[in-house]
């Protein structure tokens, strides 16, 4: 794998980032900088944004042009989430585009990509995920949200838990149980079910930092066509599999940790320690440039793992190395802005409408938003699969263990 990037490359990243200039409205980039220490944007600057880029043939990054995406190469992709990154661009809906898509292409009948993926890409149908059970979050396979076959439909009962953006999806997909004899793998069957079904209710779970992107949903005798299950009864686990491989390595993540970096660096140059810059301090300098050092190698493992997968390959247990590595940066880089600002990183983000007085702010918006950031990015060593997790699929797909 070439390491450097080519002419082409390099006038493509250029073009990319003029577009971000010039076509991400200033209000949806404001309202992102103000927010960006929730782990998603909110459904209606996601799809606002989403729209613009479809317009012009990139709301899809990681799709091939067969079904509707511009069949970009690793590095363009790469090009593509960096400078959407560090233009101040909410990011796109992954359980959308980057998870339910690729499993409809890999798996989903003609009929269900010709309903459901267009759909995606233009951000006309928003996604969430129902994998999660209480009592069934590491142990994915322990789940008993029960689907009984009823003619034409499924009855399905129980509850998914920590649900993301549950309150704003127009679709979930699920992992359900339908049959409880055998192996726990093998009775579990993939679903699509509309969220404004019948016997569907979803409770908020609100983060520490106080935002609201978790929920509870639950089922109560909820009929499903059979029409709308992905591949054969009791192949969720494969499917399940895949999706998760996807979720974990086939999106880059150090673009994100890039973008928090840039802010550690204004915070940085505000805050003052005995009198001088933040930034002028020695020992904060070199954790600073051991942090850029750790996102640039990661930045290479991540290109490396989608260049597999380019070429036809499944990202496969090695895609437990970005999540792993993608959660402790993510960690350290808020970690290290809530240190950079001092005691100002006490302060809670407050709507805007309620910051109002005629004196100067205590401290900067990036300061107000430091610990809830800090406080909801914690949360990245646990959804998707914990780092115990990660590391038990390490140990089995590439160790031997």
């Amino acid at each position: 794998m070439d390491l450097a990037f080519s002419p082409e490359e390099c006038a493509f990243a250029e073009e990319v980032r003029a577009f971000v200039r010039s076509d991400l409205p200033d209000d949806l980039r404001a309202r992102w900088a103000e927010t960006a220490n929730v782990l998603f944007a909110s459904r209606s600057d996601t799809a606002r944004w989403t729209k613009i880029l479809h317009a012009r043939g990139w709301s899809a990054p990681n799709w091939p042009r067969e079904h509707g995406g511009p069949g970009w190469s690793v590095a363009q992709r790469f090009l593509f989430d960096t400078e959407m990154a560090l233009g101040g661009a909410p990011p796109l809906q992954n359980q959308g585009l980057k998870m339910i898509g690729p499993v409809l292409m890999a798996f989903g009948t003609p009929e269900q990509q010709r309903r459901f993926l267009p759909r995606i890409a233009a951000a006309d149908d928003y996604w969430c995920q129902g994998y999660s059970e209480p009592g069934s979050g590491s142990d994915l396979a322990s789940l008993n949200m029960r689907a009984v076959p009823d003619g034409d439909d499924y009855v399905v009962n129980g509850s998914k838990i920590w649900t993301t953006c549950a309150h704003e999806a127009d679709w979930i997909f699920c992992l359900v149980r339908t049959d409880a004899g055998g192996r726990k793998q093998e009775g579990i069957t993939f679903l699509l079910i509309e969220m404004t079904r019948p016997g569907i209710t979803v409770r908020p779970l609100p983060f520490l930092g106080g935002q609201h992107e978790f929920n509870q949903v639950f089922f109560d005798d909820v009929r499903v066509p059979q029409a709308q299950r992905v591949g054969r009864e009791g192949q969720g686990w494969e499917i399940a599999k895949y999706l998760l491989e996807y979720e974990r390595g086939g999106a880059f993540l150090s673009h994100r940790v890039r973008a928090h970096l840039a802010r550690v660096r204004r915070a940085a140059a505000w805050a003052t320690e005995h009198g001088r810059p933040v930034a002028d301090c020695e020992v904060f300098r070199r954790r600073l440039a051991a942090l850029d050092m750790e996102v640039e190698a990661m930045s290479w493992t991540e290109m490396r793992l989608l260049d597999r997968v380019a070429r036809g390959d499944r990202p496969g247990a090695e895609s437990s190395i970005t999540k792993l590595l993608g959660a402790r940066l993510h960690h350290a880089a808020t970690e290290l802005a809530m240190e950079a600002i001092g005691p100002c990183a006490l302060l809670l983000a407050e709507p805007a409408e309620a910051m109002v007085a005629n004196v100067e702010p205590v401290a900067p918006d990036l300061a107000r938003n430091a610990s809830a950031r800090y406080f909801n990015h914690r949360a990245n060593s646990i959804m998707g699969g914990t780092d115990e997790v990660q590391r038990s699929v390490l140990a089995k797909g590439m160790l031997g263990l």
